[in-house]
């Protein structure tokens, strides 16, 4: 099973993922009826404590408490369980990590035999459990992985420890008692990014950076699929202001200072000062609104760190690649669609200072500024009268040599090679609905392809990476002239 196997500390039998089988939820639910027509007393109130704990990351979860815990027994029988399978794991995969590892040196690294091989430590790839339905949040973890400027700077950040005193087990357990301050959204993102593409066999739990998630994102409580392109802007905006007030009286914006290839003049700021976010994914848009009674003209600057482009009408019955039915949607054209001359219709009619009152008027987007990242999200899901339907159409994109030079407000200014951008990760949503499907995510990672799928990674190639149905796509700033043609 690709889910996490779970013991039950009451009777010791092995189920597959907390959140399917509630065999332990069992035990704690019988143990509530013989106690609903007595007082309850002490012995029976400590009784009714059920645990289980996850054998891969020897977490302990309670069913009365509803969470994640790190207090022990007095006789310390919880770290016992622990260590006992931690030495059944490591006699059982001892000589199963030797020969899988022989076998890897001794291999061509071609892709049809990493494709038989179909393990993630031939693959050097990681996955990520799904905790319930967190499949949204893998897709976006995967991809912000495999950004390499963006990943290395968290990976080469020092640990803190978040919790004083000694630490039950081999990892840190959070419980709501500690409280927020003890809570680092930029830790454990951290952790996550430092357990992938390190080759290991089998798939990490991101449970410690989901506990957080629910500390300080409560949109993102519960067991229910969400959006993964307003988890990502939750994310990055929470990384964000995590980062300009530091952690444990450290800033980190000395960390950033010191990175040469992340110079001042490469950051924009949003919401005050400049962090690793706004150097990467960090552009500003001038707003250009013409006021069409007395034409005068309102600019304004926007920092960005992400664009979200609408799929033009002309293209939303035409579902994929292969139909014929009129032009294929490419994405030229939904940048086009944004950056355009439109007239603001009558909800959104514009206050001119000039004429002072609220008057028609056109918009227009330029870019004064690309960043290194331009990440391009494709509004798929849109309110009709009662529900919020799913755009399927297929929208065209490059792997290579995105030009964005059009699209800027002083392109003369901009070298040859500034405004090309090269694919470096996709999202994708299967299913009809956004409360509902599966998200997995396309990354590229030293030139090969490989395909996210929560627990599982397999190697991909460019043709199947291209027909995708992208739902938000990541472009890196090409650093190195080549000769890929352009859009």
């Amino acid at each position: 099973s690709n889910k996490s196997p779970w013991v039950c500390l009451t009777c010791s039998s092995v189920h597959c993922g907390r959140y399917v089988n509630g065999h332990a939820k069992k035990h704690y639910e019988d143990a509530q009826i013989p106690m609903t027509n007595h007082k309850k007393t002490e012995k029976q109130e400590k009784v009714q404590h059920t645990v289980c704990m996850d054998c891969s990351s020897y977490s302990t979860y309670c069913y009365r408490c509803d969470d994640f815990v790190v207090n022990d027994t007095k006789l310390g029988l919880v770290q016992k369980v622990r260590e006992h399978l931690q030495n059944l794991e490591n006699s059982a995969f001892t000589s199963d990590r030797h020969r899988k590892r022989k076998l890897l040196e001794n291999s061509s690294l071609n892709s049809k035999l990493l494709k038989v091989n179909g393990s993630t430590t031939a693959l050097c790839a990681t996955g990520l459990r799904n905790l319930g339905n967190t499949c949204f949040m893998n897709a976006i973890l995967q991809s912000l992985s495999n950004i390499q400027q963006f990943c290395c700077y968290f990976k080469e950040l020092p640990a803190v420890e978040l919790r004083n005193g000694k630490t039950a087990g081999r990892r840190t357990y959070h419980t709501r008692s500690q409280g927020d301050n003890n809570v680092s959204l930029v830790e454990e993102f951290r952790k996550t990014l430092c357990a992938l593409w390190q080759g290991s066999q089998t798939a990490f739990s991101p449970e410690s950076l989901f506990y957080v998630v629910w500390k300080i994102m409560p949109n993102f409580r519960g067991y229910q699929q969400q959006d993964a392109h307003e988890f990502m802007r939750y994310l990055l905006d929470h990384l964000h202001l995590e980062l300009q007030g530091g952690f444990n009286g450290v800033s980190r914006s000395v960390i950033l200072q010191e990175n040469s290839s992340l110079s001042a003049s490469n950051k924009c700021c949003i919401n005050g000062a400049s962090t690793v976010v706004t150097a990467i994914f960090g552009g500003i848009l001038q707003n250009e609104v013409n006021c069409l009674i007395c034409g005068t003209e309102s600019r304004k600057f926007d920092p960005f760190l992400d664009l979200s482009l609408d799929i033009p009408s002309q293209f939303r019955n035409k579902r994929s690649k292969n139909q014929e039915n009129g032009p294929m949607c490419t994405l030229r054209d939904c940048l086009r669609s944004f950056t355009d001359l439109e007239e603001l219709d009558e909800t959104e009619l514009y206050m001119c200072h000039k004429c002072k009152k609220k008057q028609k008027s056109t918009k227009k987007f330029w870019i004064q500024k690309l960043p290194k990242v331009l990440c391009l999200h494709l509004k798929r899901f849109h309110w009709t009268a009662y529900l919020r339907n799913k755009v399927d159409t297929y929208v065209e994109f490059p792997l290579r040599g995105l030009d964005m030079k059009c699209y800027l407000l002083e392109p003369e200014n901009s070298g040859p090679e500034s405004c090309l951008y090269d694919l470096a990760a996709v999202v994708v949503h299967h299913g009809s609905g956004v409360g509902s499907g599966h998200y997995t995510a396309y990354a590229a990672h030293e030139g090969r392809w490989f395909h996210f799928n929560d627990s599982t990674v397999t190697l991909t190639d460019e043709e199947t990476v291209v027909k995708a149905k992208a739902y938000i796509l990541f472009y890196v700033e090409r650093q190195a002239k080549s000769g890929s043609d352009k859009l």
